[in-house]
């Protein structure tokens, strides 16, 4: 006989119930195991409200029955009723036979949640066993903290962000572009599709109404978790539901990033990160540090402690490195998720289920103290975590205020976007931008895909290294207040410009503006009278061309290099430059990699030959400097090309 899935479905719950209400109904009325039967099939069509409704008429008629109390008791707490659960619980403790010893955890897990810790501690105290000696713990370590939160909360409560930014829907995920303060969050559709949506901020300190930022990237699939990247001009995102012929590049939940090329163009088609970082495991919930060397990221692949971990890719020689778990000082055996390196570049602020807090997730922060190593967690604590949910969260640039997820006002995930302060202690280091662009000095035309590196002036370490944007060869980076910076800008054909600058308190109101001019290498100054310096000449040797995608130097390319490079091997008054270009398909940041890994392939090359590694400048461009349409396939091999000069 053929049954419908919705047939099925009914008969197997049917057949549960029966089974349900048989067991049951030793310790309880005929009348009574019907409504507890009932209560179980309105709770199955998810018709919360009056499934325990009809449970609590269950437990009228038959007040000694435990079933029934942990039934409703658990959908009670389950619904965020705290206070209904623990006084199911101890109306099911007095009643019901060894009810004190029984239902004492959930009693006192309940007592916790509803803000009535002391009582719960009392219980704890009185029936903790060795049993279970590990929930024990952890559930008197949360009364613990619970009690003291509530006795010395540490913030103003949380205000929510109003209806141009929330809706009858769940809202999560907040992240903020650093020049423009616009939000970007994630809502759940018809609590079904979750998307991508966009508020500009408005003149009074608001929002304007929140929209969806279309497709691209939106797509009938799932996106959520987003971050924006400081300038706004990349998205990386968790996209779920992929699958791929390999069941490796995509799969099941990866990360994602798009670009575009202003702040008010389309976004392009979204492209997953490599196997490197995507596997058949989660990963989600991205966050890019502010020099752009390290991706944030959650997964639940093998090598954590447990349940969702936050790990951590660094960017290193023109590649995401395999990610390293971030540590015991943050990842627990629950689950940590929702990741966010603050601009200053210390300061992570996470959420977790598996640290001491005020119950569900809690929001906590954790502050660098090497580049791999991080302090111990600490919970932001009462009013900003509470017994409800709290869940991804950003911080605004000034580090002065937290916006944050929470359903706190109901129903249980059902979420909201909130703001508040942030404590003192709680905040993250000063910091401000500088942004501008940089330009030709003669023609005044603006030059995409110039680098820029940053350093620290006394140190001498790099702590940036940003390329113009593809769109407006603008520029923005995040700095730490009070410091010296040493600063240079590259572009191949130019003469590379340094400088350095003091960035100082002033400009935490009003951003450093800071556009760079960049003077061509074949511009002849007027002569003076005195006699002209030998002039610089350079000379192009090569030009190797690679297929998309390829890195690898074949037999006949390396027989090339080592043809050109032979007469140069006796000198020693020469500089050696090898520039790697790509076309513009793809990204830029994907460009700049395989034009990096190429460079770096072609010096190694000619270091075997005998060259120093001091005598060669190699740089990946990316697709900074075109030389035929990117039209044709032709002219996008030309494009992806490694040219090797020699300058004397």
């Amino acid at each position: 006989m053929y049954f419908s899935e919705r047939m099925r479905i009914i008969i197997f719950l049917l057949y549960f119930c029966s089974f349900i209400s048989a067991t049951a109904s030793a310790q309880m009325s005929k009348k009574a195991g019907r409504l507890y039967t009932a209560a179980i099939l309105l709770k199955s069509k998810k018709q919360t409200d009056k499934a325990c409704k009809a449970m609590e008429l269950a437990i009228k008629k038959s007040r000694s029955a435990p079933e029934s109390y942990s039934m409703l008791g658990q959908w009670y707490f389950e619904a965020h009723k705290f206070s209904d659960a623990a006084r199911i619980f101890r109306e099911a403790s007095q009643r019901c036979r060894n009810g004190a010893s029984r239902f004492a955890k959930p009693y006192a897990r309940s007592l916790i949640y509803a803000g009535q810790p002391g009582a719960a501690l009392q219980l704890i105290a009185t029936y903790a066993t060795l049993k279970d000696s590990a929930d024990w713990n952890r559930m008197r370590a949360q009364g613990l903290f619970v009690s003291q939160a509530l006795a010395a909360p540490g913030s103003k409560t949380p205000e929510n962000l109003g209806p141009r930014v929330n809706s009858e829907f769940p809202e999560l995920f907040p992240s903020m572009a650093v020049d423009t303060g616009d939000l970007y969050f994630t809502r759940r559709v018809n609590n079904m599709d979750e998307d991508l949506f966009h508020a500009r901020a408005d003149e009074c300190g608001g929002w304007y109404y929140a929209l969806n930022i279309g497709d691209p990237p939106n797509t009938p699939n799932q996106e959520s978790s987003q971050f924006i990247s400081a300038d706004g001009h990349y998205l990386f995102f968790t996209r779920c539901e992929n699958q791929s012929p390999d069941g490796w590049a995509e799969g099941g939940c990866d990360l994602f990033m798009t670009y575009r090329v202003a702040n008010d163009s389309e976004w392009t088609q979204p492209q997953p990160f490599g196997a490197t970082i995507n596997t058949p495991a989660y990963e989600g919930m991205p966050s890019l540090s502010p020099d752009n060397g390290e991706l944030y990221f959650v997964s639940d692949r093998p090598g954590g402690y447990g349940g969702y971990d936050i790990w951590i890719s660094r960017f290193r020689d023109g590649l995401w490195q395999l990610p390293v778990n971030a540590g015991p000082t943050i990842n627990t055996s629950g689950n940590e998720t929702a990741p966010y390196m603050d601009a200053d570049n210390q300061t992570l602020y996470f959420t977790s289920d598996g640290w001491p807090g005020m119950g569900g997730t809690d929001l906590f922060v954790a502050r660098r103290l090497t580049d791999s190593t991080y302090a111990a967690a600490v919970n932001l604590g009462y009013p900003i975590n509470t017994a409800f949910d709290e869940k991804s969260e950003c911080v605004t640039l000034d580090g002065s205020k937290l916006i944050f997820s929470s359903d706190r006002d109901g129903p249980a995930g059902n979420y909201d976007l909130f703001e508040v302060p942030l404590p003192p202690d709680k905040r993250p280091v000063p910091v401000s931008y500088m942004y501008g662009v940089v330009y030709d000095s003669l023609s005044r035309a603006r030059l995409t895909y110039a680098i820029i590196y940053i350093t620290n002036a006394r140190t001498g370490d790099t702590l940036y290294r940003v390329p113009t944007n593809r769109g407006d060869a603008s520029y923005l980076i995040t700095l730490h207040l009070g410091n010296t910076y040493a600063l240079s800008a590259w572009h191949p054909g130019y003469t590379a410009i340094s400088d350095t600058l003091s960035f100082e308190r002033q400009y935490l109101q009003h951003p450093l503006v800071h556009n760079m001019a960049l003077l061509p290498e074949d511009y002849v100054p007027p002569a003076p009278d005195t006699a002209k310096p030998a002039p610089v000449t350079d000379s192009l040797l090569t030009m190797l061309h690679f297929d998309v995608n390829r890195v690898e130097l074949s037999d006949s390319e390396k027989a090339n290099i080592k043809l050109v490079i032979s007469p140069y091997l006796t000198d020693t008054a020469y500089t050696i430059y090898v520039n790697a270009y790509t076309d513009n398909t793809g990204t830029p940041m994907i460009n700049e990699t395989l034009s990096y890994q190429r460079a770096a392939q072609v010096s190694r090359q000619i270091q075997t030959l005998g060259i120093p590694n001091d005598k060669i400048v190699a740089k990946g461009w990316g697709e900074s400097k075109m030389i035929a349409t990117n039209e044709t396939e032709e002219g996008q091999r030309m494009n992806r090309r490694v040219e090797i000069i020699i300058r004397k």
